[in-house]
């Protein structure tokens, strides 16, 4: 049966994994702050391991990609979503302490400089998501005739996305 961990899941914990939050929420649990390293948490355990709305909070990304690193079993997926720098909902919280780009990830890949520090991902895909409103087409349109680099840019601001999607795979 494959292993599931929601990272930071607060009162919504995906259906059939291990929440951790650092607040007792209701389905939670373990109670831990993402912050202290290392998490109490088993090497090698999960195959999938989520990661919604987190990572922008997190005070230090290459521990947290390092733990994560950890916990992952070989080839496990790694799904990351977190408001994209050009959402409001990026700038619009105070704890958030950073405001990610589609090429967030670079570092951590084969041939970049922090990988060393984390263990090795590959990735699957990194994407901008966009609302649901007529507006959001256009900036669909200009992500898909400029690419996602154009698009950010040159238009992030002018039309922004709401979040962005990478699902990584731990490399062991």
């Amino acid at each position: 049966m494959a292993e599931i961990v929601d990272l930071g899941c607060g009162p919504k914990k995906s259906a059939g994994a291990l929440g951790v939050d650092a607040y007792p929420y209701p389905g939670v649990d373990v109670v831990t702050d993402l912050n202290s390293i290392p998490w109490p948490l088993e090497d090698n355990r999960f195959d999938t391991i989520n990661a919604s709305h987190i990572i922008e909070h997190v005070e230090d990304v290459v521990s947290f990609l390092s733990e994560i690193h950890r916990i992952a079993k070989p080839g496990a997926r790694v799904k990351i979503i977190t408001p994209h720098f050009s959402s409001l909902n990026s700038w619009g919280d105070p704890t958030h302490v950073r405001h990610l780009a589609t090429t967030w990830h670079e570092p951590f890949l084969p041939g970049g400089y922090l990988m060393d520090r984390t263990g090795e991902f590959a990735l699957e895909y990194s994407k901008a998501k966009f609302g649901k409103s007529i507006r959001s087409w256009l900036p669909r349109i200009m992500s898909s005739l400029f690419g996602q680099a154009g698009w950010e840019k040159h238009y992030a601001f002018i039309f922004p996305a709401v979040d962005l999607e990478t699902v990584l795979i731990a490399v062991k």
